[in-house]
């Protein structure tokens, strides 16, 4: 069998490229395989990405991929190794969420998202890193250790699909499947120079992905989705449609998922606002700067550009309220220590507080009622955004407020800091700030590579668009990618 004449077309190729690689016998699954596997193994150490390996069952997967291909056949996915997030459950690998007593937890069935993995062809490999109860814009952990940024090894890759953006940028794979509540999937792109997209809210079921020891049940999270990584926009169009869909064991029976067209194909026809700051938050110069030569291209490119609009829902009292709706959401897994100190810190603000502290302490503990007023107040934002959308097709945002920073493992979390031009503000504000708007309304949201610091670090941007018009922002980043450049690999692998 012939093999690719570079080496790089393995470790780097997009999807299509190694399938069409496959479909011509220019090389086998176990081939391709047995190349990430020996990539993993010789620089893995460095950066510890993959914490959960597979190798046995991948291998026999590859090999039935072979005899399939044999046959014919033909699948979204077959061949290609794919990474999970450690808390998918994966039947027989062990699914902790970086907590150490469930350091013993198997559980027996795959999560839906793997299902459908395996069914469309995909051969899955190993799990990569998180930060301890996916907490953290790091991903490091009693169990499994840290992940290093593979472009800095003194750098967090981001969190909490940390170590899915690291095995990206390091070759171990061309997809892998994270999550997202607070920019978890984005921050890590950004970090790590690579792609991934937070889709609607809704859109990839949920079943199989939850604490241990809860069992895989149907359901839909509050504000957290589950969506690809990957190293060209393609590739995540591509993968979205093998995952995404209606859960059989509830939705399936009356609903068929049929997402909408882009809205646009050329890039001149895109009508693009594009936000560099916050009203709550300085933008770092370095991601600024980035995001505004990356403006001055798009309108040179014709584009339709804005910098400012009226119709742009206020983004302070949109990230105050998401902060709220985060920690009602999240805060199940504090400990009854940590919660008895949240709620103590709640009792003790002035009602008329409206800093990110106060709605993060207000959102702690949550009552039912406190959650359905926040919850109208979000539908009241969504449909600013519906009447935003029509004359706009996208918005262009920052992801964080920084690239890649050092690691940072100090405790305790809340007193932790993050550097920005010379100043520090709160860690947790400065990072989760930007998951806001496209977590707290559900919509989706394309994270794009768009160049790289003076010192060489990624910066990326994330592409935000209408309601369940996930086709719109990830078009549109294809064509940022067409025109401006996508993925490189580190200059150091």
């Amino acid at each position: 069998m012939q093999r690719p004449a570079d080496a790089a077309d393995l470790d780097y190729g997009s999807i299509s490229a190694l399938l069409g690689a496959l479909h011509a016998r220019k090389m086998s699954a176990s081939e391709l395989l047995e190349r990430t596997i020996a990539r993993i193994e010789a620089l893995d150490g460095k950066i510890n990405a993959i914490i959960v390996r597979d190798f046995d069952r991948a291998r026999d997967a590859a090999r039935a991929a072979d005899a399939a291909l044999g046959r014919g056949e033909r699948l979204p996915l077959l061949g290609i190794p794919v990474t999970m997030k450690e808390p998918f459950n994966v039947a027989g690998l062990p699914t902790t969420w970086g907590f150490p007593h469930f350091r013993d937890f198997r559980p027996t069935e795959d999560a839906l998202v793997v299902s459908r993995l395996k069914a469309a062809g995909a051969i899955i490999i190993g799990k990569t890193n998180i930060p301890i109860g996916l907490r953290d814009f790091q991903s490091y952990n009693e169990i499994y250790g840290a992940t290093n940024n593979p472009w800095d090894l003194g750098r967090s890759p981001g969190g909490s699909s940390g170590g899915s953006g690291a095995a990206l940028a390091a070759g171990f794979g061309p997809l892998s499947i994270g999550s997202d509540i607070g920019g978890s999937i984005r921050v890590p792109a950004h970090f790590c120079g690579v792609f991934g997209h937070k889709p609607s809210l809704g859109l990839v079921p949920l079943r199989g992905y939850s604490l241990p020891p809860t069992p895989p049940v149907p359901g839909q999270g509050d504000l957290a989705v589950l969506g690809p990584m990957a190293r060209t926009a393609s590739d995540l169009a591509l993968s979205l449609d093998v995952i995404a869909g209606p859960d059989e064991l509830r939705d399936g029976v009356g609903y068929r998922l049929a997402l909408p067209a882009p809205r646009h194909a050329d890039l001149r026809d895109f009508r693009i606002l594009v936000i560099d700051t916050h009203p709550l938050m300085p933008t770092g110069d370095a991601v600024r700067s980035a995001i505004g030569r990356l403006a001055d291209r798009l309108g040179r490119s014709g584009a339709h550009v804005a910098r400012a609009s009226a119709s742009l829902p206020d983004l302070a009292d949109s990230a105050r309220l998401y902060m709220r709706l985060l920690n009602g959401a999240r805060s199940p897994r504090l400990t009854p220590a940590a919660l008895a100190e949240a709620q103590g810190l709640a009792a003790a603000l002035s009602p008329d507080d409206r800093s990110l502290q106060a709605e993060r302490a207000r959102g702690w503990g949550m009552l039912h009622r406190e959650w359905l007023a926040a919850d109208a107040a979000r539908l009241q934002l969504q449909q600013r955004w519906q009447q935003f959308f029509r004359e706009f097709d996208a918005v262009i945002y920052p992801v964080a407020t920084v690239p890649a920073f050092p690691h940072d493992h100090s405790e305790p979390f809340e007193a932790r800091q993050l550097d920005i031009d010379g100043k520090l503000y709160n860690y947790s504000d400065a990072c989760f700030i930007w998951a806001d708007p496209a977590s707290t309304c559900g919509l989706p949201a394309t994270a794009v590579p768009i160049e790289r610091t003076p010192t060489g670090l990624p910066i990326g941007v994330q592409i935000i668009g209408p309601y369940l018009e996930d086709r719109t922002t990830m078009t549109l980043a294809g064509l940022i990618e067409r025109e401006f450049g996508g993925f490189v690999p580190p200059p150091s692998l």
